[in-house]
Protein backbone atom coordinates (compact mmCIF):
# COMPACT_ATOMS: atom_id res chain seq x y z
CA UNK A 1 0.00 0.00 0.00
CA UNK A 2 1.07 3.37 -0.68
CA UNK A 3 -0.15 6.83 0.39
CA UNK A 4 -0.55 9.89 -1.59
CA UNK A 5 -0.08 13.47 -1.32
CA UNK A 6 -3.69 15.40 -1.34
CA UNK A 7 -2.91 19.02 -0.14
CA UNK A 8 0.20 21.09 1.76
CA UNK A 9 -1.18 22.96 5.33
CA UNK A 10 -0.17 26.04 5.99
CA UNK A 11 -0.46 28.00 9.28
CA UNK A 12 -0.88 31.34 9.02
CA UNK A 13 -2.49 34.28 10.80
CA UNK A 14 -5.10 35.46 7.77
CA UNK A 15 -6.63 32.41 5.80
CA UNK A 16 -7.97 33.97 3.29
CA UNK A 17 -5.61 36.61 2.74
CA UNK A 18 -2.96 34.09 1.78
CA UNK A 19 -4.95 31.41 -0.04
CA UNK A 20 -6.06 34.37 -2.55
CA UNK A 21 -1.58 35.08 -2.40
CA UNK A 22 -1.48 32.05 -3.09
CA UNK A 23 -4.21 31.23 -5.71
CA UNK A 24 -2.73 34.64 -8.03
CA UNK A 25 0.58 33.58 -7.43
CA UNK A 26 0.27 30.42 -9.40
CA UNK A 27 -3.20 31.26 -11.51
CA UNK A 28 -5.46 28.60 -9.79
CA UNK A 29 -9.30 28.87 -9.83
CA UNK A 30 -9.91 30.90 -7.04
CA UNK A 31 -9.89 30.53 -2.99
CA UNK A 32 -12.55 29.54 -0.40
CA UNK A 33 -12.76 30.42 3.24
CA UNK A 34 -14.35 28.11 5.81
CA UNK A 35 -18.00 29.88 7.16
CA UNK A 36 -16.02 30.58 10.79
CA UNK A 37 -13.06 32.30 8.95
CA UNK A 38 -10.69 29.66 10.39
CA UNK A 39 -9.67 28.11 7.14
CA UNK A 40 -9.44 28.46 3.55
CA UNK A 41 -7.90 26.86 0.08
CA UNK A 42 -6.99 26.96 -2.98
CA UNK A 43 -6.21 24.48 -6.09
CA UNK A 44 -6.17 24.10 -9.78
CA UNK A 45 -9.56 24.51 -11.28
CA UNK A 46 -9.16 20.58 -12.34
CA UNK A 47 -8.19 19.52 -9.29
CA UNK A 48 -5.56 17.79 -7.74
CA UNK A 49 -3.38 18.75 -5.08
CA UNK A 50 -4.37 21.91 -2.95
CA UNK A 51 -3.39 24.41 -0.52
CA UNK A 52 -5.06 24.58 2.79
CA UNK A 53 -4.28 27.24 5.48
CA UNK A 54 -5.18 27.26 8.83
CA UNK A 55 -5.58 29.92 11.53
CA UNK A 56 -2.83 29.66 14.49
CA UNK A 57 -2.45 31.98 17.03
CA UNK A 58 0.85 32.47 17.00
CA UNK A 59 3.20 34.47 14.17
CA UNK A 60 5.96 32.76 12.20
CA UNK A 61 9.17 32.15 14.41
CA UNK A 62 11.95 30.29 12.38
CA UNK A 63 12.76 29.53 9.14
CA UNK A 64 10.44 26.55 7.44
CA UNK A 65 11.41 23.08 7.20
CA UNK A 66 9.61 22.19 4.22
CA UNK A 67 8.51 24.95 1.85
CA UNK A 68 7.04 24.92 -1.90
CA UNK A 69 9.55 24.94 -5.28
CA UNK A 70 8.10 27.08 -7.67
CA UNK A 71 9.46 27.22 -11.16
CA UNK A 72 9.57 30.80 -13.48
CA UNK A 73 10.18 28.77 -16.82
CA UNK A 74 13.19 30.41 -18.90
CA UNK A 75 16.25 32.48 -17.16
CA UNK A 76 14.76 35.18 -18.94
CA UNK A 77 11.22 35.14 -17.58
CA UNK A 78 12.57 34.81 -13.67
CA UNK A 79 12.97 38.31 -13.06
CA UNK A 80 9.30 39.49 -14.28
CA UNK A 81 7.95 36.28 -12.28
CA UNK A 82 9.86 38.21 -9.47
CA UNK A 83 8.67 41.11 -9.66
CA UNK A 84 4.52 40.22 -10.69
CA UNK A 85 5.04 37.88 -6.88
CA UNK A 86 6.53 41.17 -4.98
CA UNK A 87 3.50 43.43 -6.67
CA UNK A 88 1.65 40.27 -5.28
CA UNK A 89 2.70 40.79 -2.02
CA UNK A 90 5.75 38.31 -1.87
CA UNK A 91 9.56 40.00 -0.65
CA UNK A 92 12.89 38.50 -1.55
CA UNK A 93 14.74 36.55 1.29
CA UNK A 94 17.80 36.08 -1.05
CA UNK A 95 19.34 34.16 -3.98
CA UNK A 96 21.37 31.14 -4.12
CA UNK A 97 24.75 31.06 -5.41
CA UNK A 98 25.97 28.59 -7.71
CA UNK A 99 29.20 27.99 -9.52
CA UNK A 100 29.21 30.41 -12.43
CA UNK A 101 28.86 26.77 -14.63
CA UNK A 102 25.38 26.22 -13.19
CA UNK A 103 24.49 30.09 -12.64
CA UNK A 104 24.79 30.96 -16.66
CA UNK A 105 21.91 28.30 -17.17
CA UNK A 106 19.94 28.20 -13.84
CA UNK A 107 18.80 30.37 -10.87
CA UNK A 108 17.09 29.93 -7.46
CA UNK A 109 15.65 32.63 -5.53
CA UNK A 110 14.21 32.13 -1.91
CA UNK A 111 11.11 34.52 -1.50
CA UNK A 112 8.84 35.06 1.50
CA UNK A 113 5.04 34.86 1.05
CA UNK A 114 3.09 38.14 2.92
CA UNK A 115 3.04 36.13 6.61
CA UNK A 116 6.69 35.40 6.04
CA UNK A 117 6.68 31.70 4.36
CA UNK A 118 9.92 30.73 2.39
CA UNK A 119 9.42 29.08 -1.20
CA UNK A 120 11.55 29.20 -4.00
CA UNK A 121 11.51 30.29 -7.66
CA UNK A 122 14.03 28.85 -9.76
CA UNK A 123 14.12 29.74 -13.60
CA UNK A 124 16.20 28.12 -16.56
CA UNK A 125 17.63 24.73 -16.22
CA UNK A 126 20.09 22.88 -14.02
CA UNK A 127 22.23 21.66 -15.92
CA UNK A 128 22.79 17.56 -15.79
CA UNK A 129 25.68 15.86 -14.35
Amino acid sequence: MTISVTCVTVDCSDPLALAEFWNAALGWGGAAVSEDGGGSICGPPEGGIYLEFIRVPEGKQVKNRLHLGCGAGSLAALDAEIDRLCGLGATIAWEEEFDPAIAADYRNVVLLDPEGNEFCLGGGEMPAG
